[in-house]
């Protein structure tokens, strides 16, 4: 569960993966819901850090090791919801249900919370707010866990393959604004692949 604190500085469907392999089922409330589903499921299949059906205990295993702040995302054991992030914080690996309403994705909040939650129509823009470079270091985000209360801080996701040359042209151009800006003037079939994937991570 996670929560902020200000400081100074009926339609359902099957999920298939690249193999047609079922791996999860959901019912959605709209068509739009599907819709956003499947479009945030491809880009998931293209950031390279998505690891599929993995558990909780064998997320918690490959981040153990790392740096605090690695992070990656995987579908969630809990069939009420579709994704999880799992992070390594201060105290260890940690796991946030990613809850996904009508027209939004967001993170499981304390249940005292009295702050809006932010809400994304896309995973990948969920992961980008959290991470330190977009919040500027003046909001920190909290998980809530058995009692704990630990800083929410993504800094790096942990890769499950190699991601290739052009995916990562694609990553660096999303990055920086100024040529961002200048989209319209490339070829359509380079505007057409910007748009496929337009995160920076």
């Amino acid at each position: 569960m996670v929560t902020q604190s200000k400081c100074n500085s009926t339609m359902s469907n099957k999920f298939l993966d690249t193999k047609s392999r079922v791996y999860h089922f959901k019912t959605f409330s709209s068509r739009a819901q599907y819709q956003m589903v499947i479009t945030t499921y491809k880009k998931l299949l293209d950031c390279g850090f998505y690891w599929s059906s993995i558990t909780g205990k064998e997320a918690n295993a490959l981040l153990e090791k790392e740096r605090i702040g690695t992070f990656l995302i995987r579908d969630s054991s809990d069939n009420r919801h579709l994704f999880t992030l799992s992070v390594k914080t201060v105290v260890g690996p940690k796991s946030v249900r990613i809850k996904c309403d009508s027209n939004s994705f967001y993170l499981q909040t304390d249940a005292n919370n009295t702050l809006a939650v932010p809400r994304f129509d896309c995973i990948l823009k969920l992961i980008e707010f959290y991470m330190p470079r977009v919040t500027g270091g003046c909001v920190i985000y909290y998980i809530h866990n058995a009692g704990e209360k630990i800083p929410l801080d993504l800094r790096r996701p942990f890769s499950c393959n190699l991601s290739t040359l052009q995916h990562l042209c694609r990553r660096t151009v999303n990055s920086h604004s100024d040529i961002s800006s200048k989209k319209d003037e490339l070829p359509q079939t380079i505007r057409d692949f910007l748009q496929e994937y337009d995160a920076s991570i």
